[in-house]
């Protein structure tokens, strides 16, 4: 999904993949069945000649199922039902319109099937980057607001796209042009490893499903290891998150989120894990700094990428504990060589190392040899 859409979800908490440092790229282990464990937003169905994809939550509030047959060869009979969407497997050609595509896409070594993409500096993948800049990738113009006349000149086999309240204007354009679209929701899922078992979508489209039941295999396995290993810390650590970045209101992440299950699993005490709500919480400097000011650790403060720049929007920043012992870890400094921030392109992905950055701030001696991947300390 788009930049936008991460802010929107994760705004107080942004918090995993493969890094320039990276570990080693998840091993293939034993093929896993095809079933869909932790994600909502979509299933598969094996059916005679075709496979079903449905997608259940294209966007939020979405009131309609939008069901894909997928063929490998298209029979005539296909023609029958116009009820349904029908795409010939695998895709050669696509356009995909959100950063969280791209690492899925290549951890399928598949980014050579990317025909196009919008407001491509933020790529930071420097293998999909290498296929931009030498115009292997055509530049598709703004998020939101796609350049259809150069999409249509691409002809795509598909279109992935993402939408946050409605139907995309850009994509209906193109879908009625008989382009081939798709939204992604994986930014709707409310659990880490529900965003990442999106992989197994692309996993059908490009019909590699067991090496992407493998791949999430691998990374269901780190995540459950490191929740295991959490659970011997020593100490359980309270947990500021977020700030004040507009009209006085200090965004953090709610009880039900997914960055609170984050928290959760890495055996943290998060001071407002015990509100509803899935998405964020919008408080008063007040009332986050009577609760929070004694927190060990403020994780991710907005986006502010120093604790100077922290000094400047609100000096009683200073006030709080965590500033004061210097444990304040954002992952705002980490970004590629066009300036875009890793976590928006990688975090989907892997939600295993994010959970391993939260363990290593907390309780680093729990991961003695273990390096951060997405965050760093403020200075």
């Amino acid at each position: 999904m788009n930049i936008t859409c991460l802010k929107i979800v994760s705004f107080g908490l942004l918090i995993a993949i493969i890094s320039c440092k990276r570990e080693a790229q998840p091993a293939v282990l034993k093929l896993a069945s095809a079933k869909i464990t932790y994600a909502k937003g979509f299933e598969i169905f094996e059916e005679k000649g075709y496979k079903k994809l449905i997608i259940k939550s294209a966007y939020q509030n979405a009131s309609k199922v939008a069901t894909y047959h997928l063929y490998k060869k298209m029979p005539i009979t296909a023609l029958a039902s116009p009820q349904f969407h029908r795409i010939q497997v695998p895709i050669k050609n696509m356009v995909v319109t959100s950063t969280t595509h791209i690492p899925m896409v290549e951890l399928l070594q598949s980014e050579n099937a990317i025909v196009g993409f919008p407001h491509g500096q933020y790529i930071s993948s420097k293998r999909t980057r290498n296929l931009l800049d030498t115009g292997k990738i055509a530049e598709l113009g703004k998020e939101g607001s796609l350049n259809t006349e150069i999409l249509l000149d691409l002809q795509p086999d598909l279109v992935v796209g993402y939408s946050v309240t409605s139907p995309d204007k850009s994509l209906t354009t193109l879908h009625k042009a008989g382009i081939n679209v798709i939204y992604n929701g994986d930014w709707l899922e409310e659990t880490p490893l529900g965003k990442a078992e999106w992989i197994k979508f692309f996993g059908v489209l490009f019909d590699k499903e067991k090496q992407a039941d493998s791949i999430f295999k691998t990374i269901e396995t780190n995540y459950i290891n490191a929740k295991k290993s959490a659970l011997a810390g020593l100490q359980k650590p309270t947990v500021l998150s977020g700030a004040i970045m507009s009209k006085d209101i200090w965004n953090l992440p709610a009880g039900k989120s997914f960055v609170a299950q984050f928290l959760k699993d890495a055996n943290l005490s998060y001071l407002w894990e015990d509100t509803k709500g899935k998405g964020s919480l919008s408080l008063s400097f007040e009332s986050v700094f009577d609760k929070g000011s004694n927190a060990d650790f403020w994780i991710a403060p907005g986006y502010f990428t120093s604790k100077k720049q922290l000094l400047e929007s609100n000096e009683l920043y200073a006030k709080f504990k965590a500033f004061q012992d210097d444990q304040i870890y954002t992952p705002t400094t980490k970004k590629g060589e066009s300036g875009g921030v890793l976590y928006y392109e990688l975090a989907t992905t892997r939600p295993d190392l994010v959970l391993k950055d939260l363990i290593k701030i907390t309780n680093p001696a729990l991961l003695p040899d273990y390096e951060l991947v997405f965050f760093e300390k403020m200075k």
